[in-house]
């Protein structure tokens, strides 16, 4: 008669974890990039916040030191630069809505990666609303 006991020096069966399906770990994946970007977006917005609040405030110093900063801001540079900005708060915005249907709703947890397309395409469609206008306005001054 065959012995059920289990084999090696243990008196109870070995517990073997399974591996994990690729693509489950951040591996370059939609996940990462998302989380990689709304972090980049999120650090760059705060720092145009401090910059904005800052250059804001010398109103209540200087009118005219105000004045000669928002004065600087009035180039091409700039421009793009506020390009980049409403892009920035786009990304942000549309993943973390993104974010919260995933927390908040069990299909967006299933479908974690179709809202991440989602999104970037109605990002896309924003910019593509936004850019032309905005830079026919910054190059025609």
């Amino acid at each position: 008669m065959a012995s059920a006991a289990p084999q090696g020096k243990y008196p109870f069966p070995r517990i073997v974890k399974p591996k994990a399906p690729a693509g489950t770990v951040y591996r370059g994946n939609v996940g990462m990039w998302s989380w990689v970007l709304h972090r980049i977006t999120g650090v760059a917005i705060f720092f145009f916040l401090l910059v904005h609040i800052l250059d804001t405030a010398l109103v209540r110093v200087s009118p005219e030191a105000y004045n000669a900063v928002i004065g600087t801001y009035k180039n091409p540079i700039m421009g793009l630069g506020e390009v980049a900005l409403v892009a920035a708060i786009g990304l942000h915005a549309l993943n973390g809505l993104r974010i919260i249907l995933v927390d908040f709703w069990a299909w967006g947890t299933k479908h974690q990666k179709l809202l991440q397309w989602i999104a970037l395409a109605l990002w896309i469609i924003l910019l593509i609303g936004f850019v032309p206008r905005h830079l026919i306005n910054v190059f025609s001054e």
